[in-house]
């Protein structure tokens, strides 16, 4: 069991916020840190934590925040340009490493590096919230369901406003289209490549791939070597995908990024208390093997937000008490299919019971 601080990096932002409110409700005293000196003080302050001020800009300073830490959430993205720099850090200080990112490309860089975290004697756990927590846990179960399956759909509805944060990083992936695995491999493919009706739990939605994290954690998870990850979408939603094949390039391009940027932070952070209360999120998983047989599980949570909050003090506290094995680990490898039913407000579902053949 590990002893001493942890550190909260990143937690002036909308998701690192709660995550320290609702620590200090449950007993931890996490050191509360950022590049902001501002917003962190303020907090800290507030919440009357201790505080460590730095950018990830300069790796002897980064070394030095992280000295004496039993372990580092990271709730500062977006992930594609901070993750490495932190993760970097974690290595050398012998560090376990934590963070919220739904992105596939920081989950296949950190899995790349499972071997250093090994010789380092720590766990790399990215992808502790919302949707990775309950979606990958799901994977796991379906396969313990079926365990031959050889094709998995997973997907989710979730209602209500995001954060900041998460509109920044979904504006870098405008253009880049969308990913699927195939035969093991992360494959290309058109942004809404493919629509589908799904019930998610409250009746048919209509559903269109997303290039999400699980279509890198699932894998890591399970092996089974078909994967697409779907969003319920309505039509506008739907139409303004297809209608970003077109755009391409000019998607990226600096000045609409900047343009888009602006209309993302003059809004609110994120959902109001009362919305987050309000809120749920359904989660729905299918498994089919080659043999036509089908197995589908589903799951109700929280708001995505709250979620999250809960969840990753769910899985830094498994980490505290030593639970987590070292080296790359997705949510459900490292702590188990169950591991989202000890979150507060989950429910899960298996429907039918026994994996039936497809008609």
């Amino acid at each position: 069991m590990m002893t001493g601080p942890w550190l909260l990096y990143g937690a002036n932002g909308y998701t690192g916020d709660l995550v320290a409110r609702l620590a200090v409700t449950r007993g931890h005293h996490p050191i509360l840190a950022g590049r902001r000196a501002d917003a962190i003080c303020a907090l800290a302050d507030e919440l009357d934590l201790p505080r460590r001020l730095f950018s990830l800009d300069d790796p002897g300073r980064v070394d030095e925040g992280l000295e004496g830490m039993s372990l580092v959430l990271h709730c500062a993205g977006p992930f594609s340009r901070t993750s490495r720099a932190m993760a970097d850090a974690c290595l050398r200080t012998r560090t376990p490493y934590l963070d919220i990112t739904g992105e596939v490309t920081v989950f296949e860089a950190l899995a790349a590096r499972d071997g250093e975290a090994r010789d380092a004697g720590v766990v790399l756990l990215p992808g502790s919230g919302f949707d990775v927590v309950p979606t990958d846990c799901l994977a796991l179960h379906l396969k313990g369901r079926l365990p031959g399956a050889r094709r998995l759909a997973l997907g989710f509805e979730a209602r209500g406003r995001v954060s900041h944060g998460t509109a920044l990083t979904a504006l870098e992936g405008l253009g880049h289209g969308g990913l699927v695995r195939r035969n093991g491999v992360l494959t290309p493919v058109p942004s809404a490549w493919r629509t589908r009706s799904i019930d998610f739990g409250q009746g048919p939605r209509k559903a269109i791939t997303i290039p999400w994290g699980d279509v890198s954690t699932a894998w890591h998870s399970t092996g089974i070597p078909e994967i697409e990850v779907y969003v319920a979408a309505p039509w506008t939603l739907r139409l303004l995908s297809r209608a970003s094949r077109a755009l391409g390039p000019l998607a990226g391009a600096a000045w609409l990024q900047r343009l888009l940027r602006q209309r993302v932070r003059a809004g609110p952070r994120g959902p109001s208390s009362v919305e987050r209360l309000r809120g749920r999120a359904w989660v729905w998983g299918e498994a089919v093997d080659d043999g036509g047989r089908r197995a589908v599980s589903r799951l109700r949570t929280p708001e995505a937000y709250t979620f999250t909050a809960r969840s990753c003090l769910a899985a830094v506290e498994r980490v505290l008490a030593g639970a987590a094995p070292e080296g790359f680990q997705t949510p459900a490898s490292a702590f188990g299919p169950d591991f989202v039913l000890e979150i507060e407000g989950v429910e899960r579902d298996d429907d039918p019971q026994e994996p039936a053949v497809l008609a």
